[in-house]
């Protein structure tokens, strides 16, 4: 099948073996984006929250239990600043092919979301690891009723 580029009078963008994409299409990354940076944002406070109160804990205890606890967070805050950067440059690229497709830039368009979506596949893809690496500072205060796996100092 040769491949096509063309626009028609609906909107719609023929490009590359009859593959279409209309203005709606980016669209419907629109919701999904709000969503996560909700949640991204949560998040976020949430761990700057606890991250403030651990920190003046540490401030007058010195514990390196509180140490290990805050690195882990270090982590994580990292990780969702990471996960907000991609979420938004994602939207801005969908906005960018929406644009693409009204001023009749097939190519640009195209291109535009393709990449939109892998910076969201990027951006799911460091959730699922904090979603992953979470439980480490559960686990460090669980080790440490154990007695085991303690920074060292802590024992």
């Amino acid at each position: 099948m040769p491949s096509k580029v063309g626009a028609s009078c609906t909107g719609r963008v023929v490009l590359y073996f009859g593959m279409t994409l209309e203005v709606s299409t980016p669209a419907l990354l629109f919701p999904a984006i709000s969503l996560l940076f909700l949640s991204y944002t949560n998040r976020f406070l949430h761990l700057s929250a606890l991250i403030r109160s651990l920190h003046t804990d540490w401030l007058v205890l010195g514990d390196e239990l509180l140490r290990a606890q805050i690195n882990n967070l270090r982590r994580r805050l990292t990780l969702i600043r990471a996960m907000q950067l991609f979420g938004a440059v994602s939207l801005l690229l969908c906005v960018a092919s929406m644009l693409g497709v009204v001023s009749g830039r097939q190519i640009v368009a195209m291109g535009a979301f393709a990449v939109a979506l892998g910076l969201m596949a990027l951006s799911l893809g460091c959730l699922v690891y904090e979603v992953w690496i979470s439980g480490g500072a559960l686990r460090i205060l669980l080790n440490a009723v154990d007695g085991k796996d303690l920074p060292r100092g802590c024992r």
